[in-house]
């Protein structure tokens, strides 16, 4: 759904850019996946970008006393306009509409989990898991780069920016195993709202993500 969505932007730009200036497509990597740009001029020092570029990859998460196995999954439509008074050099800004979130599942260390200072047995959570993503789905970007994708000939270009993605949200929940009583389960999901209340707070300082991204572009 998402390579469909992307594919129909990128054919709504290229419908456009025939009656522009100048046009050309860009393939990138960066900080917000692997991706690719359609870019066309609107006037001689601007021109306007749509792109696409996502990613999927699995770390570990250790912001609390849990360590979470995370599966990133990067997801971003960029919808800049580039503005070039210096040449190649240009400033460039606009939104990044972005479904970029972690899935996280809870990994016992030792054979326990330490949930809000209480050690549980291993045997005594059938799972513990959640979803770490940003604050804002529509998110401004600014930045600096080089280069134009609408530009003639085959050249390369970067970005380097700052998406304002807003204070990331995290949900936590928990099942519990057969081992624990009613009251023991009750304790627990307490515990791990408490939890879930830790990593939101280790995640507010990162409303800001930094976008940082380098590719080649054709144009014509």
């Amino acid at each position: 759904m998402r390579l469909m969505r992307s594919c129909l932007f990128t054919a709504a730009a290229l419908c456009i850019a025939g009656s522009a200036q100048a046009a050309g497509v860009g393939l990138r990597a960066g900080t917000t996946g692997v991706g690719a740009d359609v870019a066309f001029g609107l006037v001689p020092t601007l021109a306007a970008r749509i792109g696409y570029s996502g990613l999927s990859f699995n770390t570990t998460v250790d912001a609390t006393d849990v360590s979470y196995d995370a599966k990133m999954r990067l997801s971003n439509l960029n919808l800049l306009l580039d503005w070039s008074p210096l040449g190649p050099f240009r400033l460039t800004g606009g939104f990044i509409v972005n479904d970029n979130k972690a899935d996280v599942t809870g990994q016992p260390s030792g054979g326990s989990y330490t949930i809000n200072g209480i050690t549980y047995p291993a045997a005594a959570i059938g799972s513990l898991g959640g979803t770490v993503k940003a604050g804002n789905r529509a998110a401004p970007y600014l930045g600096i780069g080089y280069g134009n994708v609408a530009g003639a000939g085959v050249n390369f270009y970067f970005d380097l920016g700052v998406m304002f993605q807003g204070t990331p949200s995290a949900s936590l929940s928990v099942t519990c195993g057969t081992a624990l009583s009613a009251a023991q389960c009750s304790q627990l999901r307490s515990d791990v709202a408490a939890e879930q209340a830790k990593l939101q707070n280790e995640i507010t300082r990162f409303k800001y993500y930094p976008v940082a991204n380098i590719g080649v572009t054709i144009g014509f």
